[in-house]
């Protein structure tokens, strides 16, 4: 709780953290030679992605549900953190992940059709299968109702923009960070990526705080001054890893909180000046003169109940809503 009133950056992850971590899949595009089709490719990719927690992999398992596609067993799958996910389907081998990962150099069709996704702000999902590619899928995500005030509190309050870190292509994470009106966004980053762009932070002087939800993002929770994860849908290992969880998910609670931690300081430096001008007087009044017992313990207990009652203000809903004034500037 000291910490967070500390902070003065911050660094927010992007899909389940700026947006509502539901996203959902916009577009099946098979690519000519596949030789598969709309549900065929939605169906490999799906039973691939069933196994992993990721929030675009929920998204794909359930569009191929709302399709009403039968899912066989997929064998042997693995998961790449930032890069995607391999597993056999059927005896096929299918790769799932972003187009810039699974391919050194995209073809021309693959790049022409991941363009054309991202100029969207979709975030474009390739799917190989035994090696090729079969097929991109388009997957959107709405931007948190509260995010672009979130970003505006933070900034008034930290007196710096907050950084937008992501595993996204940089199309799409601009797209969305304008939205947000967050204008430094580092994008296409790997889970390493985050730490270290964390760590360049750091080494400024600065304290940062990171906001995420992930398992991409834990790195960067544990290399932050200090750590904040989405509860509802964030990883077991962000949640671990973090200081801290918003349990009910509002991005908003964020700045309120950062306030809230820097009015509990000063309510504390407050305290010990209450406590330090009573112990003073009573000790000058000692020393000048003659302090009866009774005042001498009356005044000493009396300062431990003005600082108990002191503290106690903070429980009120009031304060809460000074610190959430002050966390919407």
């Amino acid at each position: 709780m000291e910490r967070l009133g500390q902070v003065d950056a911050v660094a927010l992850d992007k899909t389940g953290t700026l947006t509502e971590g539901s996203p959902r899949v916009t577009d099946v595009r098979p690519l000519p030679g596949s030789g598969l089709d709309e549900a065929e490719l939605l169906t490999l990719a799906a039973t691939a992605e069933r196994p992993s927690e990721h929030p675009l992999a929920r998204a794909v398992v359930d569009a191929a549900r709302e399709r009403g596609l039968d899912l066989p067993g997929a064998e042997d799958f693995t998961s790449a953190p930032g890069v995607g996910v391999t597993a056999v389907v059927d005896g096929r081998g299918v790769a799932v992940g972003a187009p810039a990962r699974l391919l050194d150099g995209t073809g021309s069709t693959v790049t022409t059709v991941s363009e054309e996704l991202e100029e969207s702000g979709r975030t474009a999902v390739l799917v190989l299968v035994d090696g090729a590619p079969a097929g991109l899928l388009g997957i959107a995500d709405r931007l948190r109702p509260d995010a672009a005030a979130t970003v505006a509190a933070l900034t008034t309050l930290t007196g710096t923009a907050p950084v937008l870190l992501t595993g996204d292509n940089p199309r799409a994470a601009a797209h969305l960070a304008a939205e947000a009106g967050i204008d430094d966004v580092r994008a296409g980053l790997l889970p390493q990526d985050k730490m270290a762009a964390v760590q360049e932070l750091e080494s400024t002087g600065r304290k940062v705080l990171v906001v995420g939800d992930g398992v991409n993002d834990a790195p960067a929770l544990a290399a932050a001054h200090t750590g904040v994860a989405m509860g509802r849908a964030g990883s077991d290992l962000a949640l671990e890893t973090a200081d801290a969880v918003i349990v009910r998910d509002e991005l908003a609670a964020v700045p309120t909180t950062v306030a809230l931690s820097r009015r509990a300081r000063r309510l504390v430096v407050q305290n010990l000046v209450i406590a330090g001008v009573f112990i003073t007087g009573l000790v000058v009044w000692d020393l000048a003169g003659n302090l009866p017992l009774p005042l001498g313990v009356a005044g000493h207990e009396g300062s431990t109940v003005l600082v108990g009652l002191n503290g106690l203000r903070l429980l009120r809903e009031s304060a809460w809503q000074r610190a959430a004034a002050e966390g919407t500037g």
